[in-house]
Parts: C-alpha cells; sequence; structure tokens
C-alpha cells in the first residue's frame, strides 16, 4: 500500500517536468519555422512572388489560319473549315477511369476504344498536353460530349478549323493532305513553335510547302485557376500571322481530261495502275498530273480511322504512291530518244545515215532481235524512230558505248530527281560502266549497253523523268525543273514569291540535232506505227513504248507496261515540227497492260478528244484487249 502510494506521488512529480520540456521543444520548432520564414521573406521574397505569379498565369498559342490553295485559274481546291474537335487531357483523366471514358467516348463516336486508348498512349508531349482523339464531329454529338463532364473527365470539346479538298481524290496526289504531328516530326520541329496536337502537311503540296502554308502562330498571356483553367487574357505578347496561299500551276480543266482519259483506259483494259501528265515545256510548268489508283484527302483531313489506314497501306495497286514520281519502271523505246540524240551529236551517224535493221543482232551465243523478227531493212533515223526498230538502236547504242550512252541520258535529266515540288521523288538508275562496278564488280556487258539502248536491262525512269526528257525535245534543249508551284501569296496580298522557270541545263546539243529528232517523233504517227493517231485533227509527234518486266508466263512471254509520250506544235492544227514552239507535252502510262496494242497511245487520243473538243472518235477499243500479244513497241 505504501509502496503505491510512493509512487503515485513520484509521477505527479514528473508531470510539470514534462510540460516544460514540451514547451521548450515547442517553442524551439515554431522559432526555427519562423526564422526561416523570415529569412526567406526577407531575402528571396521577390522571387518566389514571381514564381508565384507564374504559376496562375501562362503563355497559350493562337493556331494561325492555314493558307489556301488555287488552281492556276483561281478556283479553290483547298480550304479551311469549322469544326469540333474532342480532346482529351491525360492527367487530369485518373489511370482507373481510362477503360471506362474510352468505351464510353468509342460509343458516342463510333470509335473501337482500343484505337481510342491507342492514341492517348502514343500522343507526343506531356501529360498535361491536350491530345485529340477525334475530329469533324456532328454538333449534337459534341454537345453531348460537353455536357458528360462528370463521366468523361478530362475530355473536352475544341473548335477548330479542318482542311477541306473539294475536288477529293482528283488532286490528291499533288495536293496531299495533312495530319497529326508525330513525336519525331515533333521533336524534329521543336524549336519552330509547333504543339503536341499540332497537325502538319504529311504528303503533297502541304507537305513541300507546310512553312509557308502553316504561318506564325500568335502568343497570348493567360491568367489560370488552381485548376488549370483559363480566367482571363492578360495580353498578346505575339500576333498571329496567317498562311500564305498558293497558285498552283496545275488548271483543274485539264486534270479532269487527263483523268477521264486514264480511267477510261484503265477500265478499257482492266488495268490497276496509269499515269497521266500534262506539261507547258516552255516554262516546265505542270498542268496535270494524275496517279491511280489515287485516295480521298478528305479521309485524312477528317481523322483517318486505322481500319481505313490499313486498307489503303494494303491495297497491292498502292494508292498512297504518287506513282508519276515516287516510282520508277523501264521506258522501253520512249528511251530510243536519248540513244538517237547521243548517236547524231556524237557524229556516229547523221540523220540520213542508213543502219541495216537484221531481224536480230548476235553476240556470240545470244540473239537480240527487234521487235518484230523481221528488221525494215535500211533505215534512216526516220525510219529508225517511226518504226522503233531495236536492232536499229542496238546498232546506235553499240557505237555509243555504256558510258556515253548514259552520259545523254543524264543529260536529259535522267538519273536524278528532277526537283519537282512533290516530296519523295525516285532517281531512277542509268547505268554505265562505273554503276555496274559498283553495283555487280564488272563493267557493263555489250549486250547490256544494246539492251540500255532501247530502254531496257538496268534503265529504269519515273513518268515525270520522262516527259521531262521530251519537253526538252520539244523546246529546243532547255531541261527545266517541273513545278507545281506558281505563286505563294502572304495574307496581306504580297507576292512572296512568283513563278520563273527554273532552268537546270540547256543541253550540249544542236539544235539541228533535236531538230532531226523532232521530226523522227513525227514519223513514229506518219508512219502509221501509233494506228489513227495520225488522222486526228490535231498534229502530233511523239514516241511510243513497250517495256518488258517480271517473270515470264507458261508460254516464255514477259509481261509489259506502255507508254506513249506525245507533243504538239504551238499550232497544234499544223505539221511543223521544225520549232521548238510547243505549248503541250503529254505523257501517258499503263501499268502492266499487257494489251494487243499500246494502251497508252489509246489513253494519250483519248485525251486530245477531251482537250480539243474533237467530236469524232479515233479510239481503237480492240486494241485494248488483254493477252499478252506484245505486237508493238
Amino acid at each position: 500500500m505504501n509502496g503505491y502510494l510512493f509512487e503515485t506521488h513520484r509521477e505527479r512529480d514528473r508531470r510539470p517536468l514534462r510540460f516544460v520540456t514540451f514547451g521548450l521543444v515547442t517553442v524551439l520548432v515554431f522559432g526555427t519555422l519562423l526564422t526561416r520564414l523570415g529569412y526567406l521573406q526577407i531575402t528571396n521574397g521577390q522571387t518566389y512572388q514571381a514564381k508565384a505569379q507564374q504559376q496562375i498565369t501562362a503563355e497559350e498559342y493562337l493556331r494561325a489560319p492555314r493558307g489556301l490553295i488555287y488552281d492556276r485559274n483561281g478556283n479553290l481546291l483547298v480550304s479551311n473549315v469549322a469544326t469540333f474537335a474532342i480532346k482529351v487531357n491525360r492527367s487530369a483523366l485518373p489511370f482507373s477511369r481510362r477503360a471506362d471514358v474510352a468505351q464510353r467516348l468509342g460509343n458516342l463516336l463510333g470509335m473501337d476504344p482500343s484505337e481510342i486508348l491507342a492514341t492517348l498512349d502514343a500522343a507526343p508531349g506531356s501529360r498535361f498536353d491536350p491530345v485529340r482523339i477525334a475530329q469533324d464531329i456532328p454538333e449534337d454529338t459534341a454537345r453531348l460530349v460537353s455536357e458528360s463532364g462528370d463521366t468523361l473527365p478530362g475530355v473536352a470539346v475544341e473548335v477548330e478549323t479542318r482542311r477541306e479538298y473539294p475536288d477529293g481524290a482528283l488532286l490528291s496526289h499533288i495536293l496531299g493532305y495533312t495530319g497529326p504531328v508525330d513525336a519525331a516530326t515533333l521533336e524534329r520541329l521543336a524549336g519552330k513553335g509547333y504543339l503536341p496536337d499540332d497537325v502538319i502537311g504529311k504528303a503533297g503540296i502541304e507537305s513541300t510547302f507546310e512553312t509557308e502554308l502553316r504561318g506564325t502562330y500568335g502568343v497570348e498571356l493567360v491568367e489560370r485557376d488552381a485548376t488549370g483553367r483559363d480566367i482571363q487574357v492578360l495580353r498578346t505578347t505575339q500576333e498571329t500571322v496567317p498562311g500564305a496561299s498558293l497558285t498552283l500551276t496545275v488548271d483543274r480543266t485539264i486534270q479532269r481530261e487527263a483523268t477521264q482519259a486514264l480511267k477510261w483506259g484503265m477500265k478499257a483494259a482492266g488495268l490497276k495502275r496509269g499515269v497521266f501528265i500534262a506539261m507547258n515545256p516552255q516554262t516546265g510548268e505542270v498542268l496535270a498530273l494524275v496517279s491511280l489508283p489515287s485516295y480521298d484527302n478528305n479521309l485524312f483531313a477528317k481523322g483517318i480511322s486505322n481500319k481505313q489506314f490499313q486498307a489503303l497501306l494494303n491495297n497491292p495497286d498502292k494508292p498512297l504512291t504518287n506513282h508519276a514520281v515516287q516510282a520508277h519502271y523501264p521506258p522501253g523505246s520512249t528511251f530510243k530518244l536519248v540513244t538517237g540524240t547521243g548517236g547524231i551529236q556524237d557524229r556516229k551517224i547523221t540523220p540520213d545515215t542508213l543502219v541495216e535493221t537484221k531481224p536480230f543482232l548476235q553476240l556470240g551465243p545470244t540473239r537480240f532481235w527487234d521487235w518484230n523478227h523481221k528488221g525494215f531493212g535500211a533505215c534512216d533515223i526516220n525510219c529508225g524512230f517511226g518504226h522503233s526498230s531495236d536492232t536499229f538502236f542496238f546498232t546506235v547504242a553499240g557505237m555509243l558505248g555504256a558510258d556515253r550512252l548514259a552520259y545523254w541520258a543524264r543529260m536529259y535529266g535522267f538519273g536524278v530527281p528532277t526537283g519537282i515540288d512533290l516530296p519523295g521523288e525516285a532517281a531512277g538508275i542509268i547505268p554505265d560502266d562505273a554503276w555496274k562496278m559498283n553495283a555487280f564488280g564488272q563493267p557493263m556487258f555489250e549486250g547490256e549497253t544494246y539492251q540500255a539502248g532501247i530502254g531496257q536491262g538496268y534503265d529504269v525512269v519515273t513518268p515525270i523523268q520522262l516527259i521531262n526528257a521530251y519537253c526538252a525535245l520539244a523546246n529546243g534543249g532547255k531541261l527545266y525543273r517541273p513545278q507545281l508551284v506558281r505563286e505563294v501569296v502572304a495574307a496581306d496580298g504580297t507576292v512572296v514569291k512568283g513563278f520563273t522557270p527554273d532552268l537546270i541545263r540547256k543541253m550540249p546539243v544542236s539544235q539541228a540535232t533535236l531538230r532531226a529528232m523532232r521530226l523522227a517523233a513525227r514519223s513514229t504517227v506518219t508512219l502509221r506505227h501509233t494506228y489513227n493517231l495520225v488522222d486526228m485533227p490535231v498534229k502530233v509527234a511523239g514516241k511510243s513504248g513497250t517495256a518488258e518486266f517480271g517473270t515470264r508466263d507458261a508460254k516464255g512471254r514477259l509481261p509489259f507496261h506502255s507508254w506513249f509520250v506525245g507533243f504538239v506544235p504551238k499550232d497544234p492544227y499544223t505539221a511543223d515540227f521544225t520549232k521548238p514552239d510547243s505549248q503541250l507535252v503529254f505523257l501517258a502510262f499503263a501499268y502492266d497492260s499487257r494489251t494487243k496494242g499500246n494502251a497508252g497511245t489509246e489513253i494519250a487520243k483519248a485525251f486530245l478528244q477531251l482537250h480539243f473538243h474533237i467530236k469524232k472518235d479515233y479510239l481503237n477499243r480492240d486494241l485494248l484487249q488483254r493477252g499478252n500479244f506484245y505486237q508493238s513497241n
């Protein structure tokens, strides 16, 4: 009992000591904090005040209207339209709600929820940057989304503009399209003011002239509340400068004529791919450029689905490829222009030299056959070019040799990109001894030089290169860069860049040689190698071509492409081809045609009938029967 009282008394004696100790500790802690706060206030007060101010103000970019695009006659080809877009701020979307929100959004937008999640995961930028999920949303859907804040955290509706392509697939390979900027591109353009949810030119003119079309974004300083919402605009620190507009060299009417002619020929012959180009040889202006199959670039502008995009990518006929510029093919007999020019200019032959065109030339055990397996007897350049005699040009190519043949090919612009203002241009291949040594470790064989002389073997060219070479023939030896843009006009109407012909080179060839080759090209028509083309009221010179490729069929025959490249005089109803005054050169290419006649020639005739409003029908539809008859070059 006494022990218990003793312990109780001792416990009471300790209580004052504990209170005193606790009080001293409390005073020391708060004193230290107050001292530190006072120090910070006195020494760094202004710095922290500035940081606090920065936390409630932020810079916001003001997107510049993208420039418009017109054809050469002022017809609007690309415009901007207002649209609703759905964006997600990932920082405001709890991770546990992602699947639910994706499902709800998918139901509202008609999208696969997994595609929404994939878009969120692949988006560039930080978690605080908005991610565009869908665009071109109907107003009713946009209203439903905006009113569903509780069930769709982090989801917002924004009004923005998208590109509108009124003609759809008609000009898609020229105009291209815009699409969301990807992470790699955003990193590359980090110093140019691009935003993680920006759109950027992805193909065609939209890509090549991205800088001019984009304009300069403005900047505003805004005040935000604690949740990050804008309260007010404090000031504009940089004004918005709208993008410049473009006027193209393309004539929409000629583009439609070219497309109609090519579609007719492809349908009649059962073709899967084709190209048609028209140019002014005096300036290098591209008047029409058609690559089929095509695609509707509005699909990309409105936000193409992954399913739609994969369908385009997996299409074996490659609708996303501009076959006029981004793919190369053996030129076949159209390449005889190079061999003939080199032979005359290097004085291996004259325009009057007669070359015996036998059924075949023989090198060792190998026979190099003329296309008709008969030959044409003694031929000058008009006969050899007009009848497209292979043995004539085997002989001339042998006289030149591989290196000189390649030299003249390069003078005509083959083997390097033309520089046309479109992305992804292919260079083609022009073989010579150095190329063959680099590729195969041995020089060109004589038989390979024969093949190169008629546009076979290793030779491959793009359609834009081929038409540009014939433009140089038609204009007297000036090789111009093909151009698609005539004018760049700033938003205030100032012409930033006007059109001037861009001369690559004046070819080192005499006017006499070029005149001889133009007359030889006219012989192709007058000798009826191109069927009844000579009977049309417009006067045409040019060259057809068949170019073998691939693997042989059961009968030992190779598939082949068909070409026709032609030009008309300044007055298309007179047959004077002595003057280099042509205003129109055109090219038709039929991929894997295997037709009884030359499909390219029939497509070219269809274009001429449309372009010159010829009422009489000169088309030979029976020549478009398929079956690999291989009856003409």
